[in-house]
Parts: structure tokens; C-alpha cells; sequence
């Protein structure tokens, strides 16, 4: 087998991407601006020339099995991105067909929080899991469910959005999705932002954050005073992850993963989040699963993650019979 892949991480702002051996060592990374581009086409042959001259630059010219990609809503059976989220070009796009017939290499998409789920299973903490779900915290709330080895997709492939699981169901907060009360609204980074902006209207009390502009308040912003002894914050951390720790609790009678592997800022958050969120799951687990879920915590180094998940994707891909590189 030839002995690389390329991973491509494609965002709203920028596409990152790079070479990625076997062992998951990031051998060379790039990026380009996604949103210059008001064409799909002007954007494949910027990222075309731009992964061409790092393959050259690495004397990996003939040594790249396939490309992996994740991207917004990319779709893993049809290579489409439906409403890609923040994508300059209209949907859908034709995402893994224009980069295949452009480089001449086997090519497969997924959403990012697959592929994240994807690369902790290749590269990470879930090496050896077959019964994994994967939680990203960071704008929004991702997750990856892996079952027996295998991602789950459903029979459209858009499995997997328990980001948009309904938390609240009365007077719950509007969600980026057009619904109310969903996990996302109140566990992303956003979320906790939306929590601590609540906390300071309705309560009275000091508070370290009242000493910025309330608008513009961060979940960075709420973690510093949080480690600074502010209670306020902290009880942002100790609403966040009682309501995390409900939706974990919740998923494991669906699935009864062996783990669950978060990942993103939030994460990284230490006990703030996690001692609540444990104590949370532990409360309102069914007693058949009490105990048995571990939550790790990813170890993938965060300017490699996205790269590394979507570059997991690069070994199973596979070259259409019909496909030919274009000139």
C-alpha cells in the first residue's frame, strides 16, 4: 500500500490539510482561505496547486493512497455537501467528485464530527473501541457514534446529529437549526457564553464578568473567572455539565457505548466541566449501565485533530471504475 494520505479539513474560513503517515504522524500541513472563493472550481484548483507543490516539496509524488475530507454536512454516501454550513457556493456541492476527477486519487467525505470520531478510532484515545460515540464541544455540539467497528450513517447519511437532541422542551433556547431547547444550545462554547449572559441578567451577585462587555462575553472568558474563584462562572460550568451529563446518561441506553471520547475547547476545561458532568451522567444513568461508560478525553493535538480525522477517511477510499484525472 502506498504509505500516505492527505487529510482535508474544511471549514467556513479556512481548509486546512496535510500528508499523514500510517502511525498518524502529520508529516506537512497547509491551508487556504475557503471563503475567497465565490467558485467551487476556483477553490479545487487552489487546493489542488497548493497540496501538489506540499506532496513535491515532501518527495511524496505516487506515495498517496487517497484523500479524506471533512467537511459541513458532507454526506459519506453521496460525497455531497448538503447546506454546508458557512460555505461560500451553493448546495449541493459536488465535493468528492471535483476533487477526485482533479487529482486523480480515490476520494471520500464525511461530516467533521465523523471524521473526528474516525481519526480518535485510527489515530487516538478510541484505538480499539468498537462501540465508541464521539462529542465534540466547540461552536456547536458534534458527535460521531461508532457501532461494532463501524460509523453510523442511517440510510441518507446524516446519522449522528445528537448535537440537536432536545434537552428543554418547554421555553427552550433557539438553536442555529431553527429548532428550541437542543444539546447544542446550552453545551457548545456558544452555549456557555448564552448561560453566563443569563446568569448575569437574573442574578445579583459579583461577578468577574460583569467587568466586560456583557455582548461579547467568551466561554474563554467565562473559564478564566472560573479559575479565578468566581462563582458565578462556575456555576456556568455546573449547569453546562449537569445538562451534558443528562444527554450522555440518555445516549447510552441507545447505544451502550464502551466510551465516550470528548473532544474540542470545552474538553479542556478540567474538573470545572467534568466533575459535574460525571456526577450528572452517574445520577440519571439506568442502573444497568451505571459505571460502565468511561469518558475519555482526546489526545490528539488539536492543530493536527481535524486533519488526522479527516486523513482516517483517506485508507478506505476508493477510485470509481469510470473516474479519470482531468489534465
Amino acid at each position: 500500500m502506498k504509505p500516505y494520505v492527505i487529510g482535508i479539513d474544511m471549514g467556513g474560513t479556512n481548509t486546512v490539510f496535510g500528508i499523514v503517515d500510517a502511525r498518524g504522524a502529520v508529516i506537512a500541513s497547509s491551508s487556504i482561505k475557503t471563503a475567497k472563493h465565490s467558485n467551487f472550481d476556483d477553490y479545487v484548483d487552489e487546493l489542488y496547486t497548493e497540496i501538489t507543490k506540499l506532496i513535491k516539496e515532501n518527495g511524496a509524488e505516487d506515495k498517496v493512497h487517497g484523500i479524506g475530507i471533512g467537511a459541513p454536512n458532507a454526506n459519506y454516501y453521496t460525497g455531497e455537501i448538503s447546506d454546508g454550513v458557512n460555505l461560500p457556493w451553493p448546495s449541493p456541492i459536488p465535493l468528492v467528485q471535483k476533487i477526485q476527477d482533479k487529482f486523480g486519487i480515490p476520494v471520500a467525505a464525511t461530516n467533521d464530527a465523523n471524521a473526528a470520531a474516525i481519526g480518535e478510532m485510527t489515530y487516538g484515545v478510541a484505538r480499539g473501541l468498537k462501540d465508541f460515540i464521539m462529542i465534540t464541544l466547540g461552536t456547536g455540539v458534534g458527535s460521531g457514534i461508532v457501532i461494532n467497528g463501524q460509523v453510523v450513517y442511517g440510510h441518507d447519511g446524516f446519522a449522528g446529529e445528537l448535537g440537536h437532541v432536545t434537552m428543554k422542551r418547554n421555553n427552550g433556547r433557539l438553536c442555529g437549526c431553527g429548532r428550541t431547547g437542543c444539546l447544542e444550545a446550552y453545551c457548545s462554547a456558544t452555549g456557555v457564553a448564552r448561560t453566563a449572559r443569563e446568569f448575569l441578567e437574573i442574578r445579583n451577585e459579583d461577578s468577574l464578568l460583569r467587568n466586560l462587555d456583557i455582548e461579547s462575553i467568551t466561554s474563554k472568558d467565562v473559564y478564566d473567572a472560573a479559575t479565578a474563584g468566581d462563582k458565578l462562572a462556575k456555576d456556568v460550568f455546573e449547569y453546562t455539565g449537569n445538562i451534558l451529563g443528562e444527554a450522555l446518561a440518555d445516549f447510552t441506553v441507545f447505544s451502550s457505548p464502551e466510551a465516550f471520547v470528548l473532544f474540542g475547547g470545552l474538553a479542556k476545561s478540567g474538573e470545572l466541566l467534568m466533575r459535574p458532568l460525571r456526577e450528572s451522567m452517574n445520577r440519571n444513568m439506568m442502573s444497568i449501565f451505571k459505571g460502565k461508560p468511561k469518558l475519555l478525553l482526546s489526545d490528539l493535538k488539536e492543530a493536527d485533530a481535524a486533519i488526522l480525522g479527516a486523513s482516517a477517511l483517506g485508507w478506505e477510499a476508493k477510485m470509481p471504475a469510470t473516474a479519470a484525472p482531468e489534465a
